[in-house]
């Protein structure tokens, strides 16, 4: 089953171990949203492993298991979040922003990301100074950090970024860093 969801493009939902290793072998993905109970005698646990394994993407258990046995096998595949039911949308994606920000951090691109390669793949190319507030949105930094250090206002620091969410044609942040790691995975 596939649809959009706002800042996740392909949606799908596989039931079992088998079914989510199968999907991930067939398609490359940007980020894993996991639940612990999984039809079948394994369970989220075991899919997080096998990313681990054979496609290290960053991903996320969203699950309604909060108990210290459950939570310590999960550590052991260090996640890039970890939400207990019930949450809220602001949550996923916060989540999800820390959990991408966090892969780049750990798992730098293997192509030297400039603004001229970028720009070659962005019908609207930014400039350099919106280069810049991208990397830094990519580091994790918060549009109070961006203004501090490009000695700008933090409404100056939001209009170049909403530059840069229509020229790269996505809504925030989170979806920004979706669209840089597809790029970047494209290579």
């Amino acid at each position: 089953m596939s649809k959009s969801l706002g800042l996740l493009s392909t949606f799908a939902r596989c039931p079992t171990l088998e079914e989510a290793i199968e999907y991930l072998k067939e398609h490359p993905v940007d980020t894993v949203l996991l639940d612990i109970t999984l039809s079948g005698s394994m369970d989220g646990v075991d899919v997080a492993h096998f990313i681990n394994a054979t496609c290290p993407v960053p991903f996320i258990f969203l699950t309604s298991h909060a108990d210290s046995s459950t939570v310590q096998r999960v550590k052991k595949t260090r996640p890039g979040g970890y939400l207990v039911k019930p949450f809220d949308e602001n949550d996923l994606y916060t989540s999800i922003e820390m959990a991408m920000t966090n892969y780049f951090i750990l798992h730098p691109p293997k192509v030297e990301l400039s603004l001229s390669w970028l720009n070659e793949r962005l019908v609207n190319p930014l400039s350099e100074r919106e280069f810049q507030m991208l990397l830094a949105v990519k580091s994790g930094k918060t549009n109070a950090e961006v203004a501090d250090e490009a000695n700008l206002s933090v409404n100056t620091v939001k209009t170049h970024l909403q530059n840069i969410y229509s020229k790269m044609d996505v809504r925030n942040r989170t979806e920004a860093l979706f669209r840089l790691n597809e790029l970047l995975m494209a290579e």
